[in-house]
């Protein structure tokens, strides 16, 4: 009998910590999220960098298995020269109705829903993004720096899927000189 309930004992120690799991928090003022965009010609382009408010990874053992991230709409700037702009002409469309409607929705999240390893630092993330409260689900390769604390990944959105369509040329009946590409690009700094 003793020794029965030892091996239950053990085994469960076992069971709980070979899955055991913790949330990282990522600091924001470390965290990063740049954006490109530009036009159909591709003749002129913008950068620019949007906060996050906060955000955690799931990991389990010694991997990434999930997370939850946070990003403040109403902090979208614009980048030129290396100096980042938070108010001028540009920056305050993309904030109106016409892009991200930030008054109405100040929030933007990724979650990280599930996650396939190549090796140990590299890896497959499928995820959900929610923009305007359309929530679709984004694939993205990622990878992963101990040592630095971080997740870094790049990857592309069509911005209408989530229901961002001025100046697209899906909805124009003519391809206007100043039609938008519907590709945003987004290089992504997460870190501990």
């Amino acid at each position: 009998m003793k020794n029965g309930i030892l091996f239950m004992i053990i085994t469960s120690c076992t069971i709980g910590y070979s899955y055991a799991q913790e949330q990282l928090h990522i600091d924001p003022l470390k965290s990063e999220l740049k954006w490109h965009g530009t036009d159909v010609l591709n003749v002129g382009d913008h950068h620019g960098i949007v906060h996050f408010k906060k955000g955690h990874f799931v990991k389990t053992d010694t991997k990434i298995t999930g997370g939850s991230f946070v990003i403040t709409m109403n902090t979208i700037a614009l980048i030129e020269k290396n100096e980042v702009d938070y108010d001028n002409e540009l920056v305050n469309h993309l904030k109106d109705e016409d892009f991200f409607d930030v008054k109405k929705f100040p929030i933007a999240k990724l979650v990280i829903t599930d996650t396939r390893y190549h090796d140990p630092t590299h890896l497959w993330v499928l995820a959900n993004l929610t923009i305007k409260e359309i929530t679709l689900p984004i694939q993205f390769q990622a990878e992963v720096d101990f040592q630095k604390q971080q997740m870094r990944t790049k990857f592309k959105i069509d911005r209408t899927r989530w229901g961002i369509i001025y100046e697209s040329q899906k909805y124009s009946v003519r391809i206007k000189d100043k039609a938008i590409s519907d590709m945003i690009d987004f290089d992504v700094k997460l870190s501990l």
